[in-house]
């Protein structure tokens, strides 16, 4: 048996235990936060390898900082005018993947710096960040959970779709929320639907089966970062859409994928701790959560859009051939232009933020 195999049996059998202790079933977001998170066996605290430009790498997916090292400099313009603007020298990020965007940021940044906080649930990820970051000293650390507040500006790139969401799903008229059993007999992890009083927050039109997400977790993610964050700002990158592109009538199948070596599939009762599961990001309900908790918001768009403003074709004039059409893929809308969104936070009132200068979306949220 390989490693691999050793690995997904132990956490499948692991989650069988969990759904047997839960009466027989459990919600997707509780699957969902055991096959990615269980210490030493979930996806993210596993030490197999996730990160990489090609799949002989043994990666799963790439990362705008892995695909281009103008990704972090082009982000840098912005970090730094937030920065200044609220009068700090803090950068957080969340979920910091192998440590490539840190890097970009702290070589662009310089000084302007003085500490730079990671935090992460992967032990082998912080291994490989430590590794990445080790000429940066004591200016880098780690921490495992919130600070009581926090000054600076905060980062997460593909972060939010990684949240466990719930499943909610409509048959022939009536809402269920989507989870997980076993199947009799085996340790088969199948779909089970219960009746639940959940909806989706907008009136899904038409009365065709529908399967969509709910994002509590990652509202509450908010909700803890406006209750911390006393000055500064903070960016979200993450592939999503606003509300009414989220709950639009045709998108039926919801939005969960999974990744393995630069493969997706829509299974994620399969492989567990083998692959990725993420679900798009409805930044409407961010923006709100983060509203409603008292923080403003500098503004939302494109991940293309907000590079361009952020003076990524400047970079790439510089930059050799090679580097400038990895640097491409940033920008083109059927590569990581139009899909990747990127929102802007901020403690205090809303100022006028580099990366949404042209282009800002905030209207559509």
């Amino acid at each position: 048996m390989t490693t691999a195999d050793s690995l997904t049996t132990t956490l499948a059998s692991r989650i069988v235990q969990g759904i047997a202790a839960a009466g027989g079933w459990i919600g997707f977001d509780d699957f969902m936060a055991r096959a990615l998170y269980t210490p030493g066996l979930g996806y993210y605290a596993n030490d197999l390898r996730k990160l990489g430009l090609m799949p002989g790498s043994g990666s799963d997916f790439v990362t705008a900082p892995e695909l281009s090292p103008l990704f972090g400099r082009a982000l840098a313009a912005q970090v730094a005018q937030a920065l200044q603007h609220s009068g700090t020298d803090e950068v957080w990020e969340f979920g910091a993947g192998s440590g490539a965007l840190a890097l970009q940021l702290l070589e662009a940044l310089g000084g302007r710096v003085r500490r730079y906080t990671i935090v992460d649930v992967s032990g082998a990820l912080r291994a490989r960040q430590q590794q990445t970051l080790q000429r940066f000293g004591a200016r880098v650390q780690w921490a495992h959970e919130w600070p009581a507040t926090l000054q600076g500006v905060l980062l997460g790139n593909e972060v939010l779709d990684a949240m466990p969401v719930q499943l909610l799903a409509r048959v022939q008229g009536q809402w269920f929320e989507r989870g997980v059993a076993v199947e009799p007999g085996s340790e088969r992890f199948v779909w089970q639907d219960r009746p639940t009083s959940l909806r989706p927050p907008v009136e899904i039109a038409g009365t065709h089966d529908y399967l969509t997400e709910i994002h509590p977790q990652a509202e509450a993610f908010m909700r803890t970062l406006a209750d911390r964050l006393k000055a500064g700002a903070a960016f979200f990158i993450d592939y999503g859409f606003p509300e009414a592109e989220y709950y639009h009538p045709q998108r039926h199948m919801g939005t969960v994928m999974c990744h393995r070596a630069h493969q997706a599939d829509a299974d994620p009762l399969r492989e567990v701790g083998l692959k990725d599961i993420t679900a798009h990001v409805n930044f409407t309900g961010i923006a709100l959560a983060a509203q409603e908790a008292g923080l403003g918001v500098l503004g939302y768009t494109s991940q293309g859009r907000f590079l361009l403003n952020c003076g990524l074709p400047q970079l790439m004039e510089q930059a050799a051939l090679p580097q400038r059409a990895q640097a491409h893929k940033l920008l083109m809308e059927h590569e990581m232009g139009e899909l990747f969104k990127v929102i802007g936070l901020c403690a205090g009132d809303p100022w006028d933020a580099l990366g949404f200068s042209a282009g800002d979306r905030t209207h559509t949220l």
